[in-house]
């Protein structure tokens, strides 16, 4: 039976088409531009929060996050990247992909609420009870349109993914600030992400009229997850590295304690999410269809990780020199003990950006097996320096992932880029000079402030370090290593956009 036109779009062949890389960049440039929004409502949203609620309910909604951050990617099962990557893929391969992310969910909102209780008993908080029971919705909603949001991937609809995600996370923030001003307390933490996931699902529907019919197991269905669960594999084990430092500060320092480390943490995951999340979307999607054309896939590879390091590496520099300061002045005076390690986080950010670029490749290859793999390695490591530094507190824990992580960000790209030639070499000229710089700036940056700006105020002394460390990246970056061609790309980019603007006015 032919597809809807509206439809088919969503099943076309995947293939390289003149204009391809143009249209990647473009799209990841919206997409970043989207994401600079949601940034902006995220801190928005967390500093209004932050000023009416308590390190403490920050911390109680933390420690069910710990536990649940895995289950999207269960939910997931790989399935969108395998989706997106897939020369050929049809509805009926499509929709057994999406009744198995319903059933995963399904099975996850049972367990989540059924065990509840347990997490209450585990952690000493009879408050985590109903947190739990209330967060496990989040895995029904999101697993209703995960093959809806890959589809749009798929067709490089990015613009349109955008909005959604931009809407869906200013409504949430909304009602999670009202509930907090109106005294429900830590309950504004939990609905937040309930509101948002339940509207993003919405939208993908309303926009992808894409139906699932009647599940069918065929062989072609079975490849697909094959290649998800190698993904899962990943993302999993990644993930319980990730959560694993707060489920032990939890345990063992307590609600307030993991209040300052969280709030640190999703100052610091929202931007790393603004500079890796979609652009992995978008790579991904770009990539696959360049698998058959290895110079051009490193061409586009190396100007793409290039630009997103020299971009994230300034950024990350900046907010280590300046993170004390910079949550004093959004979160208050109470929240200073979240101010190092924000430091601490900023000056990871600049290696783990980088490192996240990883499955760019591993999804171009069709390799998830050793994405896998690498992520056993990895969460090994983390969980190994997790061990070793929680006697030392919260800032122990901060700075022994960030060493982890500046010993594993440029082998995990090396192993991810071996299937498509991409050595050492290849690696440390795209983004050697740009992680040097911006190790050179956060050094000269806390010299400066030592000898220079004691004694100015936490607003002043933000507004001076700022450009001064800007200054100081751009010296090392453009003067010193001749980085020229990720602000090129950059202008380039801007004056595109300019002229879709301009075409569209009447």
């Amino acid at each position: 039976m032919p597809l809807n036109p509206k439809v088919g779009k969503y099943f076309e062949e995947n293939r390289p088409y003149v204009g391809l890389g143009r249209t990647s960049l473009r799209g990841g440039a919206i997409f970043v531009v989207a994401r600079s929004v949601n940034i902006i409502m995220q801190i928005a949203s967390t500093v209004l929060l932050a000023r009416l609620l308590s390190p403490h309910d920050f911390g109680l909604v933390a420690m069910v996050t710990a536990l649940v951050l895995f289950a999207p990617m269960l939910i997931d099962l790989g399935t969108s990247d395998a989706s997106t990557q897939k020369t050929l893929i049809t509805p009926v391969e499509v929709s057994a992909l999406f009744w198995l992310n319903v059933t995963v969910g399904a099975i996850l909102t049972m367990l989540l609420a059924g065990g509840s209780g347990f997490i209450a008993s585990f952690f000493g908080e009879p408050a985590l009870a109903g947190i739990a029971l209330v967060s496990s919705l989040s895995f029904i909603m999101a697993a209703v349109s995960t093959q809806h949001s890959a589809l749009m991937r798929r067709a490089m609809q990015f613009q349109r993914l955008a909005m959604i995600e931009i809407s869906s996370n200013v409504i949430g923030s909304v009602v999670a600030i009202a509930m907090a001003f109106t005294g429900w307390g830590y309950w504004a933490l939990a609905a937040k992400p309930i509101v948002t996931s339940g509207l993003a699902s919405l939208g993908l529907w309303i926009s992808c009229p894409w139906v699932p019919g009647r599940p069918r197991f065929t062989p072609e269905v079975k490849e697909l997850v094959g290649f998800g669960m190698g993904v899962t594999g990943f993302t999993v084990t990644d993930c319980l590295a990730r959560s694993a430092d707060r489920l032990a500060l939890g345990y063992f320092y307590g609600a307030g304690q993991l209040g300052y480390f969280q709030n640190a943490f999703l100052l610091y995951s929202n931007l790393l999410g603004l500079l890796t999340e979609r652009l992995h979307e978008i790579a991904g999607s770009g990539l696959s269809k360049l698998r058959n054309d290895v110079a051009d896939l490193k061409r586009s590879w190396a100007a793409a990780l290039s630009s997103v390091s020299f971009f994230s590496a300034a950024v990350f520099a900046t907010l280590a020199v300046t993170g004390q300061d910079f949550v004093v002045i959004l979160l208050g005076p109470k929240w200073a003990p979240a101010g190092p390690l924000l430091c601490v986080f900023a000056v990871r950010g600049i290696a783990n950006t980088v490192e996240r670029s990883m499955g760019w490749l591993h999804v171009a290859a069709g390799r998830s097996d050793r994405w896998m793999r690498w992520g056993v390695i990895s969460a090994v490591c983390h969980l190994v320096a997790l061990i070793f530094s929680v006697p030392f507190g919260p800032i122990g824990v901060a700075a022994a992932y960030t060493i982890v992580m500046f010993g594993l960000f440029v082998p995990a790209v090396v192993y991810s880029g071996q299937p498509f030639g991409i050595g050492l070499k290849d690696v440390l000229s795209v983004v050697g000079p740009q992680t040097a710089a911006g190790l050179i700036t956060v050094a000269s940056g806390f010299v400066v402030q030592q000898a220079f700006l004691v004694d100015f105020s936490p607003l002043a002394r933000f507004f001076v370090s700022v450009p001064i460390c800007l200054a100081i990246y751009l010296a090392v970056t453009v003067g010193v290593f001749k980085v020229t061609g990720p602000l090129q790309l950059a202008f380039s980019l801007l004056r595109d956009l300019g002229s879709m603007r301009s075409q569209r006015s009447p």
